[in-house]
């Protein structure tokens, strides 16, 4: 006996949920990725031969607890993005057929007109394609504030549908399943289904969330198409068989690998010298100098080495700073030190006040002399007159 419609898209929406929140790489993410691809592609199939959508019907001809299955496309590329590739050209089909479940569920929303023109002008912006940086920000911002103001009043609609007591779902997955009834519940449970304003109020919050994932599906389908360009431009794969020395990329890889190991082996030279000395790319393998082919000339080149007109180093540096600060030539002190020392002025002051000693009198004498000069000087030089920068 087939399971229930319902029931078979609720568990593909659970494990698809419990994947969601475990690493791709994992066994046990890709064992619930494929159960789940496996009920959704049921799905889908038992859906296209109940036909229970049909180009020719509006929207007020489908039933309310049809319009979940709306979902089942904007799901399965979903899950399809969670597949663990590790071929690029795999990757290339998963990225192609997630496309085309994007593209048929937005078609089906927007031929069943579920989605306000104004919200298909939104998000027929692509703000990857906007090149000015102000508008794509703006763009960006309106798209953002319309996925929270529906967010808000799906929330609002099912706390209408008194599901506040039950746990709130932590993904659209869960949020999608939870528009479906519990299979695991009695069948006396669902008998507020019946109620016409239960009814009202889930097709409510079935179309809030038809419009809130025609959102994100426009920003997956852009994700994607980058995804894709990136993935047509990537360079093709060496065949298994082709060795290192036949691929000029693992071989230039292997170069720069050995360039920064610290145990680099030898060059291939030698490490004599002797040995050829470049390989047959042109590359050398060992240093060497491009001399004349004359010996004389070779002989002549040599021997101007360290020849008369070379001056050699008469003494070492530290000899040579040393007889500069004997000489006066290296200033020494300054910094955040000196700067709290006191001045010539304020030492003078300081000294002169030691009294009783006959330094403190030479100190308070000769200070006496710099003051008695200083006012000296003031008597007979006006204030600013030896200030020549400042004259017209």
């Amino acid at each position: 006996m087939e399971a229930p419609l319902s029931s078979l898209f609720h568990r593909a929406l659970t494990s698809a949920a419990k994947a969601a929140d475990l690493p791709t790489i994992e066994d046990e993410t890709q064992v619930l990725v494929q159960s789940a691809l496996s009920d959704l592609r049921t799905v889908d199939s038992r859906v296209s031969t109940l036909s229970l959508f049909s180009p020719n019907d509006q929207l007020a001809d489908i039933a309310t607890r049809d319009l979940v299955y709306l979902l089942v496309p904007y799901v399965i590329s979903e899950v399809e993005g969670r597949i663990r590739t590790i071929d690029p050209e795999e990757r290339l089909e998963r990225v192609q057929r997630a496309q085309r479940y994007l593209q048929r569920f937005l078609a089906s929303l927007e031929t069943y007109e579920i989605v306000p023109e104004s919200e298909k002008a939104l998000y027929a912006h692509r703000t990857s394609t906007i090149t000015d940086a102000v508008k794509r920000r703006e763009v960006k911002i309106k798209q953002y504030q319309k996925e929270k103001e529906l967010k808000a009043q799906i929330a609002a609609v099912r706390k209408r549908r008194h599901q506040t007591s039950v746990q709130e779902p932590t993904s659209d997955l869960e949020l999608i399943a939870s528009l479906l009834p519990d299979p695991f519940a009695e069948s006396s449970s669902n008998i507020e289904e019946d109620d016409a304003d239960i009814e009202d109020i889930l097709r409510e919050a079935t179309l809030l969330l038809l419009r809130l994932t025609y959102a994100q599906a426009h920003a997956q389908l852009e994700s994607l198409s980058q995804e894709l360009e990136l993935l047509r431009n990537m360079p093709s794969r060496p065949p298994a068989d082709l060795s290192a020395a036949d691929d000029p990329r693992r071989a230039k890889t292997r170069e720069v690998d050995d360039m920064w190991r610290l145990d680099r082996p030898a060059p291939q030279g030698g490490p004599d010298g002797k040995g050829p000395l470049l390989d047959p790319s042109g590359k050398p393998l060992r240093p060497f100098t491009i001399l004349p082919s004359n010996a004389a000339e070779r002989a002549r080149l040599q021997a101007q080495v360290f020849g008369p007109g070379h001056r050699l180093p008469t003494m070492t540096v530290d000899e040579y700073l040393e007889i500069e600060q004997q000489r006066g030539n290296i200033i020494t002190g300054g910094g955040p030190q000196s700067e709290q020392e006191p001045t010539s002025k304020e030492q003078l002051a300081i000294d002169a006040e030691m009294d009783g000693t006959a330094y403190g009198e030479e100190k308070a004498e000769e200070k006496r002399q710099k003051d008695e000069s200083w006012a000296q000087y003031t008597d007979t030089h006006q204030r600013g007159a030896g200030n020549t920068m400042n004259r017209g």
